[in-house]
């Protein structure tokens, strides 16, 4: 297995944790499962979870600064 590095808000990694433990797995087997079913097949896509259906190809119609304007104007 090899390893892959990211980079993630400490706040949402001490909820990883504490989900991963409170579901008997580790925060690396979630990360896997998501990353897995996020770029599965168009057939295994009916599995997905609302959630990564709605982000997948979120930003197809805009650009990075885009999105940017937009957290920009959502958290202002």
């Amino acid at each position: 297995m090899r390893k892959l590095t990211l980079s993630v808000d400490a706040q949402v990694i001490e909820r990883a944790k504490r989900y991963a433990r409170a579901n008997g797995t580790s925060v690396s087997r979630l990360v896997e499962k998501m990353l897995d079913l996020a770029s599965a097949p168009a057939p295994d896509r009916m599995e997905v979870p609302p959630v990564l259906s709605r982000l997948r190809g979120s930003l197809r119609r805009g650009t990075t600064r885009d999105y940017h304007a937009y957290l920009e104007r959502k958290y202002r």
